[in-house]
């Protein structure tokens, strides 16, 4: 027997599905967790989680679990909602202006990281990351500061196979910011930083890259105040943005 209608919008086909979408806000999710997060009979929550992912509200990872499908943020970046795209890339062209380096914007999504927003180098050798572009969670120092933050079960599901660990990530919450050397592609450094929405919560890496021949082995020691900077500076923006629509 399904469970009972509750209180909700009154539509409650629709309430349901806001449960599961609710329930993947925290990363990615098998059917079982599904139920016991939503509290929805395990047949509801099946059709309501397959009948989203063919929507593309909904996906699957490597792992055939449930994650946010990519169709949110389509909309939310046509509907002129997403108050972090809006606000990036200011901040990336600044920061690579000022470090003569590519700029990113990296956002995790389950087993995987998009680059949502850019800034290439003008001239000479770059990196070259197109907006879209979806990239391992287990290298790069973008990865590092997605993790690093993340509740202690998820932090250490993404340590598995991962080039860093957790000594490494205790490093980057204490001083701010990430560094790789070639973990990624070879002959590639980066340098990450975390951007918080107004809750305090790690929602993007602010990242530069560039041949390590021009950043050097140790990169951060170079770029890590800058991208600190930019990052907290665009995290700032968020926040501004969030109190001047709440007054």
């Amino acid at each position: 027997m399904e469970e009972e209608e509750s209180t909700g919008s009154g539509v409650g086909v629709l309430d349901k599905a806001a449960l599961v979408l609710s329930a993947l806000e925290n990363g990615p999710a098998t059917l079982a967790q599904l139920v016991a997060t939503t509290e929805l009979a395990r047949p509801t929550a099946h059709r309501l989680a397959v009948a989203l992912e063919y929507h593309r509200l909904v996906a699957r990872d490597m792992q055939g679990r449930f994650i946010l499908g990519p169709r949110l943020n389509e909309l939310a970046s046509v509907a002129g909602e997403d108050r972090l795209l809006a606000s990036a890339t200011p901040v990336l062209v600044a920061l690579r202006d000022h470090t003569k380096e590519s700029t990113q914007l990296f956002r995790a999504q389950g087993d995987q990281r998009i680059c949502v927003a850019a800034a290439e180098r003008q001239m000479g050798l770059r990196d070259s990351i197109p907006v879209g572009a979806t990239l391992s969670m287990k290298v790069g120092s973008a990865s590092q500061i997605l993790l690093a933050w993340e509740e202690p079960d998820r932090l250490h599901r993404g340590l598995y196979g991962a080039a860093f660990n957790a000594t490494m990530l205790s490093s980057v919450r204490r001083r701010g910011w990430a560094q790789s050397v070639g973990e990624r592609e070879e002959g590639v450094a980066s340098v990450s930083a975390p951007v918080r929405g107004p809750g305090g919560k790690v929602i993007a890496a602010l990242s530069i890259s560039g041949p390590i021949e021009r950043m050097g082995r140790q990169p951060g020691r170079q770029f890590g105040p800058s991208v600190v900077a930019a990052a907290n500076r665009l995290s700032e923006f968020l926040r501004r943005a969030e109190e001047s629509k709440i007054s």
